[in-house]
């Protein structure tokens, strides 16, 4: 059986688009039974500090369309689909950015309407 180098399961992660990034990660902490999240939280607050970390720890975010980018119509559709809006409006929201496409939503689900507009080609910040 062929090794596989640290560096090389770096080179095929960095081809992957984010969605399938997101995927990969998904069916790791499943399959490991484990979440990504947790860890990072617990080693970025020091000690001392973790009960007032748990307190202000955003639990809600928005979606921020910045640049639609070069291809708006893929943009536009997504936009209207996410959004529920017609197309006359969900066209106006993404003419008019930098627009909020969702508010106070998961992290979640905020990092995958995000995924799925930078796929299409938008820049995307969640706030």
């Amino acid at each position: 059986m062929a090794t596989i180098t640290k560096e090389q399961v770096i080179e095929f992660i960095e081809k992957m688009t984010v969605m399938e990034l997101n995927d990969l990660v998904k069916e790791l902490e499943e399959k490991f039974d484990v979440t990504a999240m947790a860890s990072m939280a617990v080693a970025a607050a020091p000690a001392g500090a973790a009960p007032e970390a748990e307190e202000a720890e955003q639990t809600e975010f928005d979606v921020i369309l910045k640049e639609p980018g070069d291809k708006k119509i893929p943009v536009i559709k997504i936009v209207k689909d996410i959004t529920g809006l017609d197309l006359k409006s969900a066209k106006a929201l993404v003419d008019e950015s930098p627009k909020p496409v969702k508010e106070k939503i998961s992290k979640s689900e905020a990092s995958e309407i995000a995924a799925k507009l930078e796929e299409a080609g938008a820049l995307v910040e969640i706030q």
